[in-house]
Order: structure tokens, then C-alpha cells, then sequence
């Protein structure tokens, strides 16, 4: 059947893959925080997040590389983590304690990486959920590259207690704000953090 005269065919309906545009990230995002949140770090895959979001899996890369890096973005993690690897671990052992010390400073000096660093520990204090993808994240991309750079026994034992350090450093001084840790300055701590992570790392 032919269309009467002067009027235009309806446009045809377009099927497939969301195009790139203004709101596909966040789209992209959402699935990556519902795939994680369901599958974990490790087994989630682009692909499949790819498919939740209704995007090709090269737009994923397009935007963001890797899933790693999709990971951090998706937690909106203020610092790439597996950057820490390299920095702490050039030079070798002998002042890897002082170096990992003046990174921590730094980073949870600064305030807008601070606040973000503590939403997320808040959050996966309070979130199993969240607490267990960012174990899966840390074990695969930080504590395994720090550990292979250490000739010691039991080096992700090691790694993971200089974390801990770290991170109730971060709790008592910027959470619970206990005196006169939360008040000394950066100086006052480097030596004495410094130390307590060289004997994590290396015995020393």
C-alpha cells in the first residue's frame, strides 16, 4: 500500500546498541556497580556489563581501558591505587617503609582525595558488599604487585598488615580524631609511621 500524496513514511524505528553520548557513561557506570556488586571484582566481566548497559563492550574500553579502571571509576575512588605499586617498591627494601609513608601522608593530606578516601572506607565499613569488592580489588591489583617485589617470607601477609596499618592511621587521626595524633603534623608522623612499615615489609 502506497502512502497518500504529501505525506512521508513514519521513520523507522533504529534497533542495537546505545551510541556513545551525554548520558552513556553514567549508564555505563550503573551496570558496572550492579555487575560488580552481584559477581565481585574478579568474575565480572566487561562484556557483561557491556550488556547491561546496552552499549558495545569497545565503548567500555573507549571510555575507560580497563576494568580496573572501570572499577575505581564506578566507586568513584579518588586515586588509582596500583599506582602505589611502583612508587613504593623503586629503589628496593631498604627505605620502602619511609617511601610508603611519605605516599599515605601525602595522599590523606590533601582534602578532597581525603574525603573521598574516607566515603569509601565509611562505606565499605558499613557494606559487606562494598567491603568485599574492594578486598577482591586490592588483593588482585595492589597487595599481589607490592608482595612480588619482596624477597621475604610470607610477603602478602606482610603487604596486607602495613594496609591495616594504613588504614587505622586514617580511621584514628581523620575519623575518630584522637589526640594528639589527629593534631601532630605530617612531619612528626613520617618517622614514626615510616618505621612501623619498614618492620611490616621487610622484618627490618
Amino acid at each position: 500500500m502506497t502512502s497518500a500524496a504529501g505525506e512521508q513514511p513514519a521513520p523507522r524505528k533504529k534497533t542495537g546498541r546505545r551510541p556513545g553520548g551525554a548520558d552513556t557513561r553514567g549508564t555505563v557506570l550503573e551496570a558496572a556497580r550492579a555487575e560488580f556488586a552481584a559477581r565481585g571484582y574478579q568474575k565480572a566481566s566487561m562484556r557483561a556489563i557491556a550488556r547491561a548497559a546496552g552499549v558495545d563492550a569497545a565503548l567500555l574500553h573507549h571510555y575507560f581501558g580497563t576494568k580496573d579502571r572501570l572499577f575505581l571509576a564506578a566507586l568513584e575512588f579518588p586515586i588509582d591505587p596500583r599506582l602505589i605499586v611502583p612508587q613504593v617498591l623503586e629503589g628496593g627494601p631498604a627505605a620502602i617503609g619511609e617511601r610508603l609513608a611519605r605516599l599515605v601522608l601525602a595522599l590523606w593530606e590533601q582534602p578532597d582525595v581525603r574525603d573521598r578516601l574516607l566515603a569509601v572506607l565509611r562505606t565499605a565499613a558499613a557494606s559487606e558488599e562494598v567491603a568485599g569488592l574492594m578486598r577482591g580489588f586490592m588483593v588482585a591489583e595492589v597487595v599481589a604487585g607490592v608482595a612480588a617485589g619482596l624477597d621475604v617470607p610470607q610477603p602478602e601477609l606482610r603487604v596486607e598488615l602495613a594496609m591495616s596499618q594504613v588504614i587505622g592511621l586514617a580511621m584514628a587521626r581523620y575519623v575518630i580524631a584522637v589526640e594528639p595524633l589527629a593534631s601532630a603534623s605530617p612531619d612528626e608522623l613520617l618517622p614514626l609511621l615510616a618505621r612501623a612499615l619498614q618492620g611490616y615489609l621487610t622484618g627490618a
